[in-house]
């Protein structure tokens, strides 16, 4: 006669090999068990946030990393489209790298000044802040987006390193391979920011309207709030991002971008720019006075270079 201890073992036995064959038949394979059981390890241990050294910062400002350069003049055009309501609607993003630094967790950063076009109307302008450490990843330390509706202001959800819990994240690695772990672009409870990033693809052959570009890197992006959907940023050396596509059944918006014209700014349209960005920044010390409000204010990088600040 068997033992009670034995038919409560064969019976977990028998449990286990019915949820196998379940997960089989559901599946189509063993693979997407495994791949099941991979998402919910992946989960468990991912670290929320990078582990941020301050002292490996010696020449924050020089971001010269060949997946992602940004030095100050840069302009990238952007025009592709969105899904609002279930109809694509036309899209524009310019992004330009300003001479302006930004003192942020203890570290110079390069500001970036961001506009972002809806069916033609401004829908909003961001201040972005990056920092390049000894080893070549550039890192986010922090975002200033202003949201507009019909023109009006509506909201700006500001993140800043090392204030209210945030922390910075990284936007490039010096050296991207497919296979490595992903990786926090910036985390930021406060305001839901979660992204992380992960190397999809790399030597593409990809073009955009501007030109065609070999070697193509891809990094496929998402949140915690939206696990099933991911941005995919195509990235050509010594250019920066040429693409933005989507990729999941989670994905709203379905962005997609294709880079238009990059051009070097010259000096006198640099500082008309690096005045507009100035101008969102005392917008910003009035309405994010808990956030952005506890920074110093940006700096021309050559007032800071005279007075021997930057190397």
């Amino acid at each position: 006669m068997k033992s009670t201890s034995q038919f409560k073992r064969e019976k977990k036995y028998c449990l286990l090999v019915a949820i196998a064959v379940l997960l089989f038949f559901m599946g189509g394979g063993f693979g997407v068990a495994g791949g099941w059981l991979w998402a919910q390890d992946t989960k468990s241990t991912n670290k929320p946030y990078e582990e941020f050294k301050p002292e490996n910062f010696s020449k924050s400002t020089i971001i010269d990393n060949e997946w992602m350069p940004l030095k100050p003049g840069m302009r990238w055009v952007y025009a592709g489209t969105t899904l609002e309501e279930g109809k694509p609607v036309p899209h524009r993003l310019v992004v330009i790298v300003t001479d302006l630094v930004k003192l942020i967790n203890g570290i110079h950063t390069v500001v970036s000044y961001d506009l972002d076009y809806s069916a033609g109307e401004l829908v909003e302008a961001e201040l972005a802040f990056y920092a390049q450490d000894d080893d070549g990843n550039i890192w986010r330390m922090g975002e200033y987006p202003e949201e507009y509706e019909d023109g009006e202001f509506v909201a700006a959800p500001t993140w800043i390193a090392g204030i209210a819990d945030a922390k910075a994240g990284i936007s490039m690695r010096a050296k991207p391979r497919p296979g490595t772990p992903d990786y926090s672009q910036g985390w930021a409870p406060a305001v839901e920011f979660t992204d992380r990033g992960r190397v999809d693809q790399m030597g593409l052959q990809v073009c955009v309207p501007l030109d065609c570009y070999e070697n193509v890197l891809v990094i496929a992006e998402t949140s915690a709030s939206e696990p099933d959907a991911q941005q995919l940023k195509y990235f050509a050396r010594g250019i920066g991002n040429i693409r933005v596509g989507w990729r999941g059944e989670g994905e709203k918006k379905q962005e997609v971008l294709e880079l238009v014209d990059f051009m070097m700014l010259g000096p006198e349209t640099l500082a008309q720019v690096r005045a507009r960005a100035l101008k969102l920044e005392k917008h910003a010390y009035e309405v994010s006075k808990n956030v952005y409000g506890r920074t110093p204010p940006s700096q021309p990088a050559h007032e800071l270079a005279s007075k021997g600040i930057l190397k």
